[in-house]
């Protein structure tokens, strides 16, 4: 198995998880973040959903650059989240080793902040949005939310579905 194909098993794999941390979030809440120097919960499931977009756009065109975009609704960004997460790995998923391997440059308000390949690069969104996504878990319960099973049961949820 390629470093490739092991990253698209991964975002099989991981994509239900993701899901189910957003769906566990209350609509009504997104402005929560439990400090001043803490990210809403709004912006960590934009940064989430966001990061996929990167992916895309460094996959198929070798340069991306983040953007600082409002974030829509709660219910927009998970069906950004679904989409972009399905098409990443579709495209992946066909992607040669040559591309797998080509450099690609991510910019960051218009300079050029890091060369790597495409593959280096993809694993690292990975996991930045692991990382982001453990943050959105914890704010889940002080939000009045039902923390899922993420790689085990959690107290609301006492086996892995």
């Amino acid at each position: 198995m390629t470093l490739r194909e092991f990253y698209v098993e991964r975002r099989r794999a991981e994509f239900p998880v993701f899901m189910a941390v957003l769906k566990a979030m209350n609509p009504d809440q997104m402005d929560y973040k439990p400090s001043e120097r803490c990210p809403t919960a709004r912006q960590l499931v934009w940064t989430l959903t966001w990061e996929l977009r990167t992916c895309l756009e460094i996959s198929q065109h070798y340069r991306t650059e983040w953007r600082g975009d409002s974030a829509p609704s709660l219910p927009e960004m998970m069906e950004l989240f679904e989409k972009w997460s399905n098409e990443l790995t579709e495209l992946v998923a066909g992607m040669t080793e040559e591309a797998w391997n080509r450099p690609a440059q991510f910019f960051y308000q218009g300079k050029m902040v890091l060369e790597q390949p495409i593959g280096q690069f993809l694993w690292f969104i990975m996991f930045d949005a692991i990382h982001h996504r453990g943050q959105l878990s914890a704010y889940l319960r002080p939000m009045g939310c039902k923390v899922p099973a993420i790689y085990g049961p959690s107290a609301d949820t006492p086996a892995h579905a």
